[in-house]
């Protein structure tokens, strides 16, 4: 019976990594016809509207009015953190990086981690986090090397790269809340706050018109339906019987199905030196959870 959660869950885990990777192919889709905000606007507010119907379901007890004000702050600050992560990576998508480049960077979070940990709040860090970091590292320069082995990194880069950092303090955040809140409501919450200032900004700076919106629906559909809802949704039913490391590995595939993505559905190409940067980072990732202590992943995309 154990066996059978356990193999659930790890299907369930995949499910989502899955879910989350091929998200990188809809922002590239979805950049083509909106802006940064405006994407990111229409689909965490779709988002954070699915998964009322799972609150619903699963989530019926009262919560007394301290609840409702740390869920109220708790979803503020992290769905600030969310808004300014999630738009770093749209906007290095919109620049031109290719999903599967895009989907390796952001990876990178998982490296960040523990290493903001150790800065932040003095958590030690296993050895093992160390070895991960510098593959990470030297896969992000052969990521980033052309046919002629020149370093080429440019503005879409860098921005994916500082959200990766962005995604790392998010998860950093949501520890500091997850414990003591409802998983599903204080994703509801930091998911609205998240759309409502991406919409902010677009009605700012950006220009949203109908026909952009119904273009661009396929991808808005999938990045806050299924990337937002379903891949939470099956991340939370699915950690429920997994071991944390082994959950952590999983999701770590994510960075690879961006790539398998952007192949098979937009024929993009990369560098020979790009895919064994992509291996080298990978690599980095899973052995970075392999340490006893190894932070937690969370919500991305």
């Amino acid at each position: 019976m154990k066996d059978t959660r356990q193999l659930r869950a790890t299907f369930l885990l995949l499910l989502t990594a899955v879910i989350w990777g091929l998200a990188f192919v809809a922002q590239e889709v979805g950049a083509e016809y909106l802006g940064t905000f405006s994407f990111n606007g229409i689909r965490f507010l779709m988002g954070a509207a699915s998964l009322i119907p799972v609150i619903a379901l699963f989530e019926r007890e009262s919560v007394d009015a301290v609840k409702i004000r740390r869920l109220l702050g708790g979803s503020l600050l992290a769905g600030t953190v969310l808004f300014t992560a999630s738009a770093l990576q749209q906007y290095g998508v919109q620049l031109g990086t290719p999903a599967g480049k895009a989907g390796f960077i952001t990876g990178l979070y998982t490296v960040i981690v523990p290493l903001l940990s150790l800065l932040l709040f003095r958590r030690k860090t296993h050895a093992l986090v160390w070895v991960g970091a510098v593959l990470a590292v030297a896969g992000l320069l052969m990521l980033n090397l052309d046919e002629n082995f020149n370093l080429k990194i440019g503005a879409g880069e860098c921005c994916l790269l500082a959200g990766s950092v962005m995604w790392a303090v998010h998860i950093l955040v949501i520890d500091k809340f997850v414990t003591t809140l409802s998983p599903l409501k204080f994703s509801l919450g930091q998911f609205a706050v998240c759309g409502i200032e991406s919409m902010i900004c677009a009605l700012l700076w950006e220009s949203i018109t109908l026909p952009a919106v119904q273009s661009a629906a396929l991808p808005l559909f999938y990045g806050g339906i299924m990337s937002v809802g379903v891949a939470y949704t099956c991340q939370a039913l699915g950690q429920k019987d997994s071991d944390p490391t082994v959950a952590a590995i999983v999701f770590s595939m994510e960075s690879v199905f961006s790539v398998i993505g952007g192949v098979i559905i937009l024929h993009a190409h990369m560098a020979w030196q790009a895919y064994a940067g992509c291996g080298l980072i990978l690599a980095g990732i899973i052995i970075s959870q392999l340490s006893p202590k190894a932070p937690q992943t969370d919500v991305k995309n």
